[in-house]
């Protein structure tokens, strides 16, 4: 095997927890706000860090836990793939940011800090510094105005391959 399992034993997955609607384990920085949509393979989630000088990125992380990149089978990895466009149209919409940026972790030596794999899509800006690594905690209460902004223009009839309701689950 190319690759070994990094999350400690006994590990609480904090994305589990959001996606499967169980109680938060006590160190779990989600909150139930920052689910924006749920398909039966994957859901889109508010982070709760912001990078840089703005606050408010999505996630997009497989319904099941999957650990790493490696661990993706070809039907959640091409879902994530589509959802992750799909995320990014909806900033537009929802932001106007002036572009977007999208980038995922793997292993500790890769940056990873959730033992769940998750894509991470970023509105850009020319001055947000993100890659600079000023990482800050964003707010339960502005994460969720933001998901909400998100589903809003995720519905939109302005959106190229908006979400219908038959693809959601919660």
């Amino acid at each position: 095997m190319l690759h070994r399992s990094h999350q400690p034993a006994g590990y609480q997955c904090p994305f589990c927890e959001l996606v499967q609607d169980r109680p938060f384990s006590q160190d779990n920085l989600c909150a139930p706000t920052d689910l924006i949509y749920q398909t039966e393979l994957v859901a889109a989630i508010m982070a709760c860090d912001g990078f840089g000088n703005y606050g408010g990125h999505a996630m997009i992380i497989p319904t099941r836990h999957l650990e790493a990149l490696y661990d993706l089978d070809d039907a959640t990895g091409a879902a994530i793939m589509k959802e992750t466009k799909r995320v990014a149209l909806a900033m537009k919409l929802a932001w106007d940011p002036e572009g977007t940026s999208t980038r995922q972790h793997n292993e500790p030596a890769g940056n990873q800090h959730v033992w769940h794999y998750h894509q991470h899509v970023f509105p850009r800006y020319h001055d947000d510094q993100l890659y600079q690594q000023l990482r800050h905690r964003v707010s339960v209460q502005d994460r969720a105005v933001k998901a909400k902004q998100l589903r809003q223009a995720l519905f939109s009839p302005e959106h190229p391959e908006p979400l219908q309701a038959s693809q959601i689950i919660r």
